[in-house]
């Protein structure tokens, strides 16, 4: 069946959406249940929302209907299923292996890649070898060197994780597992950008993501402490969460580097998606899209949200023992959240230079008033600010050279070219001949 494209509009009440070409569902098989206690982390308090449940495991016919469903529910002829947690490995292999035979029972004809990501403290060469032999790509936790990751990254029982997660990354290297590495920005690691940037490449991270951390916590009891902006109850900033400001730095110098040496050569997400919305294509990630509502998240039991940032009662869009994937996120409910990412933009962003590349962010994020006073500018605005008006030259010859079919990475020697036409100036008397090539002193040219 062919899907109907709709144009949207923003005052439409009535509205009925076919199933989406593409969606993404991250999978959580185990839940929110982890062997490490890190501080930060926003997921492993979900164990409060389930109070009587004693084993958090996405049992066999549930993890059979949701690859049915994932697969037979999407058009696009390659799909990828991404495993997180919690800490999925505690599942260990062989639940992994029933879940690819399952994928090889319901692929029809489509291409199935898998994509996992772990705090890599559990890997052995039985996981690596899984791993290697059926295409698994790995994705590493790990905040930078050892006195930055161990700071919040710990144990339940408070002890460091770095070097465990060093023998994992040790043990994908021996067996040539491909991996990228996720790293938090938080209060402490915000203040370190090219010591962080500079070890992933060390250990052999050629794609990093980094992902702000911004938090909210309530300051009432409750069973979930941290919560999401449009909790009833006040809520404060985690003394962990990034700093807005010191975030736009981090990215600011970590993008400086790159983009003089490293370009085509290390991939950094953020800087990837930022290009692709600065030459008008979809940018692959949520938080930078128009609208998002297109990666649900599937708890432990088949219990479906709208995202796994909104694992709450009210984005609760079903179970899949019940309702197809494809239904649910085509659903009413599901739709509304999607569009909501633009229909509740304040006026501050949608005339701003930088609309383009940010979209507001994620909703979550959006719990400040805009300098007028409106409600719903993004925490992290001037962060992001910052770092687009920084990157706003680099970033218009890179669109040029694509626009030319011509390779991004060519800004590296435009770079080199600018700043020895800038040391040939600082050198240039009046009357020498102008560095240009024009014939002419320099007085009367580029020196006017």
């Amino acid at each position: 069946m062919k899907n109907q494209s709709k144009t949207i509009r923003f005052g439409d009440t009535h509205r009925h959406f076919p199933v989406p070409k593409t969606f993404s569902v991250i999978a959580k098989p185990i839940g929110p249940k982890c062997n490490l206690n890190c501080t930060y982390c926003y997921y492993l308090e979900k164990e409060n929302f389930y109070p009587d449940t004693t084993k958090f495991k996405l049992r066999e016919n549930a993890l059979e209907q949701f690859i049915k469903s994932y697969i037979q529910d999407q058009e696009a002829g390659h799909i990828t299923f991404a495993w997180q947690g919690g800490e999925p490995t505690m599942l260990g292999v062989d639940y992994f292996k029933k879940a690819l035979e399952l994928q090889k029972k319901y692929a029809n004809g489509k291409t199935i890649a898998n994509a996992f990501q772990t705090n890599g403290t559990y890997i052995t060469d039985e996981w690596c070898s899984f791993f290697k032999d059926n295409g698994f790509l790995v994705g590493i936790s790990i905040d930078g060197p050892e006195k930055l990751n161990d700071h919040y990254r710990r144990t339940k029982g408070g002890e460091p994780t770095f070097r465990k997660i060093m023998k994992g990354i040790e043990l994908l290297h021996k067996h040539q597992v491909e991996f990228n590495t996720l790293s938090v920005v938080n209060d402490l690691t915000s203040q370190y950008p090219l010591e962080i940037y500079r070890f992933l490449k060390s250990i052999g991270s050629t794609f990093m993501q980094f992902i702000p951390i911004v938090e909210c916590s309530a300051t009432q009891d409750d069973n979930l402490k941290l919560v999401t902006e449009a909790y009833e109850k006040k809520a404060h900033v985690t003394e962990w969460s990034v700093d807005p400001e010191k975030y736009g730095e981090f990215l600011c110098a970590i993008f400086d580097e790159w983009v003089r040496n490293d370009v085509a050569r290390y991939f950094v997400q953020i800087f990837d998606v930022t290009l692709a919305n600065w030459i008008g294509q979809s940018p692959g990630l949520c938080v930078f899209g128009d609208t998002c509502g297109r990666a649900a998240a599937i708890e432990h039991n088949g219990d479906v949200y709208s995202c796994d940032h909104y694992v709450y009662e009210n984005y609760y869009l079903g179970n899949v023992m019940d309702t197809s994937l494809g239904e649910m996120l085509a659903s009413q409910k599901q739709t509304d959240f999607g569009l909501a990412k633009r229909n509740s933009l304040p006026r501050y962003c949608l005339q701003c230079e930088y609309h383009f590349a940010c979209h507001g962010e994620c909703p979550k994020n959006r719990f400040i008033k805009t300098p007028d006073g409106q409600d719903g500018l993004n925490y992290l605005c001037k962060g992001y600010k910052m770092f687009f008006k920084y990157a706003t030259p680099f970033m218009n010859y890179m669109a040029k050279e694509l626009e030319k079919k011509r390779a991004p990475a060519n800004v590296m020697q435009w770079i080199k070219q600018k700043e020895s036409k800038k040391i040939a100036y600082n050198k240039l008397g009046r009357n020498d001949p102008c560095f240009c090539g024009s014939g002419l002193k320099y007085k009367k040219c580029h020196g006017k």
